[in-house]
């Protein structure tokens, strides 16, 4: 499930940051499924399975909410986009803190995630002052 990718269009750094957000969140989300898949000693599911989805539908929707609001004409449009974005990205950090409490050996890997969206929000600073 990857974005679809116009080659005609020059894209921001913001959106390369969000397609390398999106290839890290697949496979830290593929790397924890198989510590947090099997059942509990209690025969219950890890509810921490639940967010290593959460992270990937959220990184997946990143780059074309880019894409939406840097195409759209209408500065109303835009900052709709642009606000959609924002949530996404708050979500994704929030299911990063969530999925550190798992118990996981891929929650090593989070800190790497949480570091890129850190550098994701300061492009996106920049981002919206372009729109």
């Amino acid at each position: 499930m990857i974005p679809h990718i116009s080659h005609s269009f020059p894209h921001s750094p913001i959106y390369k940051k969000a397609m390398e957000i999106f290839t890290l969140s697949r496979h830290i989300s593929s790397y924890m499924v198989h510590d947090l898949a099997p059942l509990n000693t209690n025969g219950e599911e890890d509810t921490h399975i639940y967010f290593t989805g959460d992270i990937v539908q959220q990184s997946v929707s990143l780059a074309p909410e880019i894409l939406k609001a840097e195409r759209e004409t209408f500065s109303e449009e835009k900052y709709k986009y642009a606000a959609s974005v924002n949530r996404l990205a708050n979500s994704l950090y929030r299911n990063c803190e969530r999925l550190e409490k798992a118990n996981s050996n891929g929650k090593e890997f989070l800190p790497i995630l949480r570091g890129e969206l850190k550098k994701f929000r300061k492009l996106q600073r920049t981002w919206m002052l372009t729109l």
